[in-house]
C-alpha cells in the first residue's frame, strides 16, 4: 500500500502540468528537491486544514477545484473511461455532500474533521483503478440504486411533474398579472 502511494506520488511529480512545472522552477531556484517541496506544501495543508480558520473552504477548493478541472480535460478527450472516472466521483461527493449536509454541525466540531474529509475525498479521486470512488460506488451507490431504481425513477418523475405544473401555474399566474397591470394603465 505506502509503495503504491509513492509510485503514485512519483508519477503525479513526474507529469507535465502547471503545478509540476512550478514545483520544477522552485526545485532548480532552491536546490531543494521538488518531492520535498511537494511533501512541505502537503504538510502545510494538513495542518492548516486542523488549525486553520476557512479550513472548510481549503476543503471544499481541494474537493472541487482539481476535480473540476480534471473533468473538464476528461470531456475534452477522446478517451471515455477517465470520463466514467469523473462520473463516479461527483457521485460519491454528491452523495457524500447530502450527507455531509446533516451532519456537519456536529462533525465539523471534531479537532481534524477537515483533514479526514480531504483526505477521504482526495483518496476518491486519486488517479487509480481503486480509487476510493470506484470502491464506494460499486460496493455500496450501485448495489443499493439497482434495487431501489424502479421507487427511485417513480420519486423523479412525480417531483418531475409537479415541477412542472408548478412552473405553468406560475407562469399563467405572471401573464394574468401583467395583462392585468396593462388594463389598469
Amino acid at each position: 500500500m505506502v509503495k503504491a502511494l509513492r509510485d503514485g506520488f512519483e508519477k503525479l511529480l513526474g507529469d507535465k502540468n502547471m503545478l509540476t512545472d512550478l514545483l520544477t522552477t522552485i526545485e532548480a531556484k532552491t536546490g531543494v528537491s521538488k518531492r520535498y517541496i511537494a511533501l512541505a506544501i502537503i504538510g502545510v495543508v494538513a495542518v492548516y486544514l486542523v488549525i486553520g480558520h476557512g479550513a472548510s473552504l481549503l476543503c471544499n477548493v481541494i474537493a472541487f477545484g482539481y476535480p473540476a478541472y480534471i473533468s473538464i480535460k476528461a470531456i475534452e478527450s477522446p478517451n471515455k473511461d477517465d470520463d466514467t472516472q469523473w462520473l463516479t466521483y461527483w457521485v460519491v461527493y454528491g452523495i457524500f455532500s447530502i450527507i455531509e449536509f446533516f451532519s456537519d454541525i456536529f462533525l465539523s466540531w471534531f479537532p481534524f474533521y477537515y483533514m479526514l474529509k480531504c483526505g477521504f475525498l482526495a483518496w476518491c479521486m486519486a488517479p487509480s483503478p481503486a480509487n476510493g470512488a470506484e470502491i464506494i460506488y460499486k460496493r455500496i451507490i450501485r448495489p443499493f440504486f439497482l434495487k431501489h431504481e424502479a421507487q427511485m425513477d417513480r420519486v423523479v418523475k412525480d417531483l418531475k411533474d409537479k415541477a412542472a405544473n408548478t412552473a405553468d401555474a406560475i407562469s399563467k399566474e405572471a401573464v394574468n398579472l401583467l395583462g392585468d397591470e396593462k388594463k389598469a394603465s
